[in-house]
């Protein structure tokens, strides 16, 4: 498996922003008003993946006061990091594309609430891209510094 590349997950979002701004800018007042609770959602999942993946470079490591983590278990992290990566992505399109839509509305309560609504989920969701892709860089093996390689 290779790392994710920020790129891909940076293209992810403008794609998705722009084909749900053009999909809300169709549908926006038959559309249900948009639930804060992706908000804390995301941002629990962001500080489990975090924990997560500050415990698995201490344990890959090999730090005292840690038990050694089994592989397959890094192996599904890594995985869980990835899919992450990109759910996060994918759903920061989408408050992208609202805010995109609902920002040129300020004026009226109703989408002035959730343009920010929407805002609050799109940082959530950054703040999860965030911890996944620290998540997958803590699965990485460590490289053996020069001094303690056994030559061959």
């Amino acid at each position: 498996m290779r790392p994710t590349h920020p790129g891909r997950l940076t293209g992810l979002v403008v794609v998705v922003a722009l084909l749900s701004w053009a999909v809300v800018r169709q549908f926006y007042s038959g559309l249900p008003i948009m639930p804060w609770t992706a908000v804390p959602t995301a941002l629990l999942l962001a500080l489990g993946e975090g924990y997560t993946g500050w415990t698995t470079r201490a344990r890959i490591a090999r730090k005292p006061g840690t038990k050694p983590v089994e592989p397959l278990a890094v192996a599904r992290l890594a995985a869980l990091a990835k899919a992450s990566a990109y759910a996060g992505a994918a759903l920061a399109g989408f408050f992208a594309g609202f805010m995109l839509h609902t920002g040129q509305l300020l004026d009226r309560e109703t989408p002035r609430s959730e343009f920010f609504v929407a805002l609050g989920s799109f940082l959530s969701f950054v703040v999860l891209i965030c911890a996944a892709l620290y998540l997958e860089h803590s699965c990485r093996i460590p490289k053996e510094p020069e001094e303690r390689r056994e030559p061959r």
